[in-house]
């Protein structure tokens, strides 16, 4: 007699998903958090070396290198499947994370660049997971995965930091200087998460078997919606964020001010992803993306016309700008998991990605120029009108896609 086929039940389907948001969850924090610290000694030390107007240099560069490597991971993902283009990220960023410790003892600024260089493949990983863990779920809860995973994030952002003091005291202990202690410690995150990434799926991306080209694919409408407002937002976001320090050191407000307002950005950006997520699975992507743009525009218009004085009006303006990033970018991520073919979502979703990090590096590099130039009001006008573009687009772009979801 016929042994009949086993069909797993729901419980031994959760456990195998279980696993896999565990193991890109621990890869994206870990990654966030070494991003997070090496971002903020890497600014110290080029500053130190070259001089405050090249700080800027290395975070550049981790961000080229997460544009790039969204390219090469999901070309990787295609041919070897998401686990090896995991892998293989967090790894480059381990080996990124060594090179730049024999850099900043030896004071090589240049090998500091590329050792941002290749920490930026470990940070494309950390935000390609979040379409690995979409891929996990029916299309009606692909907003709660993505958004679960943008919500990995607040450990980095908020832990790495942390670690700045801790792990130069252990360098200074190990006879090393206490710069090189941040990147020892994003050396051990880098490995340990391609370590966690050994339990992502390991399923290769679908391709189309005759791709088209990617010019093509981003006139879709999904894809067109989402490339406008995921870029406009991080333009937006990265320059009003970059500004707000320099703009409060001209007017005499010390560190622990700044440390404020930056930690009640980054509270809005990560804190509350995964109630977005919920908010795109159940009125869909198009709302959430006009929410989050509108609530950018009000956060820009606050930021410029905040008294210098009024600190909680500020920390509210930048609490709401991280907000409306989050917003636009789980809505946005969303539109592209759920609404395009399956056979191209990967190329886009990686092209998006390659895009808004691309954008991200020289909206930094310009927002404080126009700020020197104009003042918070001229960023504030800029930014309107830049998100004027997008919400045109998704209101009366011809979006079906966008419309259907929601």
């Amino acid at each position: 007699m016929r042994t009949p086929p086993v069909v797993n039940s729901p419980d031994t389907a959760a456990a195998p998903r279980g696993r896999s948001m565990a193991a890109l969850f621990c890869g994206a924090a870990l990654m966030n958090a070494a991003m997070a610290m090496t971002s903020a000694v890497a600014t110290i030390v080029a500053g130190d070396t070259l001089g405050a107007a090249w700080g800027a240099v290395p975070n550049s560069a981790g961000v080229v290198g997460t544009g790039v490597g969204a390219l090469v991971l999901t070309w990787l993902a295609g041919r070897r499947g998401r686990r090896a283009g995991l892998v293989l990220g967090y790894a480059a960023a381990a080996l990124g994370a060594g090179l730049a410790v024999v850099a900043v003892a030896v004071g090589d600024v240049a090998a500091l660049i590329a050792g941002m260089l290749l920490l930026g493949l470990g940070n494309a990983g950390a935000q390609l997971s979040r379409y690995a863990a979409a891929d996990l779920y029916p299309a009606h809860r692909r907003g709660f995965a993505l958004g679960l995973l943008v919500w990995a994030g607040t450990v980095g952002a908020v832990g790495g930091p942390l670690l700045l003091d801790p792990a130069g005291a252990a360098a200074h202990r190990l006879g090393a200087a206490a710069m090189t202690g941040p990147f020892l410690a994003a050396a051990v995150a880098g490995t340990v998460a391609a370590v966690a990434a050994l339990g992502a799926p390991a399923g290769r991306v679908r391709v189309a078997a005759s791709p088209l080209p990617l010019r093509d694919l981003v006139r879709a409408p999904a894809a067109r919606s989402a490339l406008s407002v995921m870029v406009t937002a991080q333009v937006v976001m990265v320059a009003v964020m970059t500004a707000a320090p320099v703009d409060m050191h001209m007017h005499g407000h010390g560190l622990g001010a700044v440390g404020v307002i930056l930690s009640t950005h980054t509270l809005g950006m990560f804190a509350v992803s995964p109630l977005t997520g919920r908010l795109v699975d159940r009125v869909g992507a198009r709302p959430v993306m006009l929410a989050g743009l509108l609530s950018l525009a009000v956060a820009a218009l606050l930021a410029a016309v905040a008294p210098e004085g009024e600190m909680a009006l500020r920390a509210g303006a930048l609490f709401l700008l991280g907000y409306g990033w989050n917003l636009c970018f789980v809505g946005g991520s969303g539109l592209l998991a759920r609404d395009l073919p399956a056979a191209q979502r990967a190329r886009v979703e990686g092209a998006v990605d390659a895009a808004v990090w691309g954008i991200a590096a020289a909206a930094s590099l310009a927002s404080t120029l126009l700020l020197s130039a104009g003042g918070y009001p001229a960023l504030a006008a800029l930014s309107c009108v830049l998100l004027a573009v997008p919400l045109v687009l998704v209101l009366f772009g011809g979006d079906v896609a966008a419309r259907s979801s929601s």
